[in-house]
């Protein structure tokens, strides 16, 4: 017909009514003929109406897990355990309450003088305790952390496995170490372990006539029991306490040993 052939490119995600809209367009132009080729129609192509780039796929990375603990409450009905202490004439009583297997979730501290500074500060570090408890924090972990350490009040205790306390904080977790924790983790925070008393057998001794008995006023004596002589080890009422574990010394020469801890202390 000796038209001009016009060349109409279109994209690959042209549509039919895209190319059918584009004879339409070709017609009302007044053109003759025209060729439509859509991208990616053939396999060898002179022109190309998109530059694909390379995609690489990058793996996402690894986010961080994030672990929250969760807050283990008591049921409302639960045991519990009340101890009264006496540190150096202070009293107050001990209150921890239980979970259904018999661990430690909750703490209360209610001291003889109420409204004292010491009795709120008591009371707000039971309820710090209270909480680091539920929320998982080993008592262990506590034990290690707040035993021995010293400040007023201080002093001899009713407790015969805590015989000195350094502060009422030491006795709080010491006390709690003695009830809840391993006897083998007892021994590190200086828990006094109380043994079960042995039955003693009584010791008759037969003591000679008068007229026997020698000038100074000695008695000479003979054991029934076949014990010749005894060991008795006597604890001086002045002696100090243990600078490491707080139980009282016994002298030994010119030192003073810790039966606790093996510790020495005086010694010139």
């Amino acid at each position: 017909s000796g038209s001009m052939s016009k060349t109409v490119n279109l994209p690959t995600d042209a549509t039919v009514e895209e190319i059918q809209q584009t004879y339409v367009e070709s017609w009302k132009l007044g053109l003759k003929c025209i060729a439509i080729y859509r991208d990616g129609c053939k396999r060898s192509q002179p022109l190309s109406t998109s530059l694909e780039k390379e995609k690489k796929v990058v793996a996402a990375a690894p986010q961080d897990v994030e672990y929250r603990a969760v807050r283990r409450k008591l049921p409302d009905e639960r045991k519990a355990v009340t101890h009264k202490f006496d540190i150096g004439g202070h009293e107050g009583y001990l209150t921890v309450g239980l979970y259904e297997d018999g661990t430690p979730g909750e703490l209360f501290v209610t001291m003889a003088k109420e409204g004292s500074t010491i009795s709120g500060l008591m009371d707000a570090f039971a309820t710090q305790t209270s909480y680091a408890l539920q929320f998982g924090v080993p008592l262990k972990f506590m034990v290690d952390k707040f035993s021995h350490m010293r400040f007023e009040p201080s002093g001899f205790t009713k407790n015969g496995e805590i015989p000195i306390a350094k502060s009422i904080v030491d006795y709080i977790f010491r006390w709690m170490a003695s009830h809840f924790l391993p006897v083998e983790e007892q021994d590190e925070v200086g828990i006094v372990r109380r043994e079960d008393p042995k039955p003693v057998e009584p010791e008759f001794r037969v003591i000679a006539a008068p007229a026997a008995l020698p000038a100074q006023g000695a008695q000479e004596s003979k054991t029934i029991n076949g014990t010749a002589t005894q060991k008795i080890a006597f604890v001086n009422t002045d002696a100090p306490a243990c600078p490491d574990c707080g139980s009282i010394t016994v002298r030994s020469g010119s030192c003073y040993k810790c039966l606790n801890c093996g510790a020495t202390t005086g010694c010139s």
